[in-house]
């Protein structure tokens, strides 16, 4: 354990962030925690963790904030709250996927002395927990090394932005496997087959991955931000496909809390 451990806040404590944060405390790491519902910080706090009533608050005196947000409104508002109260010499690590538009204007925001990386990850909440996420980073990761490396795996993308640049492409490549992955099956129920037999076969194809999400239990990535995902994509380019993905996943809203396998049936 290092002797002399970075202190860290965290804001944002849902089905990702609340295992990442857990991870930093296991480490060692002097922890202050935020979450707009306070009650979410509740096990972190019973392990150790210091509860913030503010993002201003859980930032004061941190070397290293980190920040995993639902969107880029969440982000913006978070930011609002907490930049003016970051000290130079602090690094700030943001792991939502809110696009490179979005790490631009944080980034624009921030006082002298203060660095940013777009950091999003891929993976699933066991992975969060298990330290086994795919963490895309944006910039100077040298400062932060060591709190990346507890959260997984980390690919260096470029310069700032290049990490929310590159979750939005593979992100987005998952949604839609499992979008086409939910038609074929439609297709395949319309013409009498059996889901298994479908499901196996697609299983042994160049579609196997997106079988395995669309057909995964104990993952929970809300069909809501996965729309809003899209969505981000979509703002950037021209893309009729994802376009149609986004329709598929907001035509029910009462799928909109379920995980993304729901649209598969």
């Amino acid at each position: 354990m290092d002797k002399n451990p970075q202190k860290i806040a965290f804001l944002g404590l849902g089905s990702m962030g609340l295992p990442m944060a857990a991870r930093l405390l296991d480490a060692g790491h002097p922890l202050t925690v935020w979450n707009r519902t306070p009650g979410k910080a509740d096990p972190l706090v019973a392990a150790g963790a210091v509860r913030a009533a503010s993002p201003a608050e859980a930032v004061a005196g941190a070397d290293v904030v980190v920040t995993m947000l639902a969107d880029p409104a969440a982000a913006l508002a978070v930011a609002e709250s907490m930049i003016p109260a970051l000290r130079p010499g602090t690094h700030w690590i943001d792991t939502s996927t809110v696009g490179p538009d979005t790490v631009r204007a944080l980034a624009a925001r921030l006082p002298e002395g203060v660095t940013l990386v777009d950091a999003p990850v891929m993976g699933s909440v066991d992975r969060a927990a298990a330290g086994e996420l795919t963490v895309l980073a944006g910039g100077d990761t040298t400062p932060v090394a060591a709190v990346l490396d507890r959260f997984g795996t980390v690919t260096a993308c470029g310069g700032p932005g290049a990490g929310a640049a590159l979750k939005l492409v593979l992100i987005n490549v998952v949604i839609g496997g499992v979008a086409l992955v939910a038609e074929a099956l439609a297709l395949a129920e319309a013409l009498g087959l059996p889901r298994e037999l479908a499901l196996r076969t697609l299983s042994a194809g160049p579609l196997a991955g997106a079988v395995a999400r669309a057909t995964a239990t104990g993952s929970h990535f809300p069909v809501a931000l996965a729309a809003k995902d899209v969505r981000l994509a979509t703002g950037l380019a021209e893309l009729p496909v994802l376009d149609a993905v986004h329709h598929a996943l907001t035509r029910d809203p009462a799928l909109a809390a379920e995980d993304l396998a729901a649209v598969a049936g």
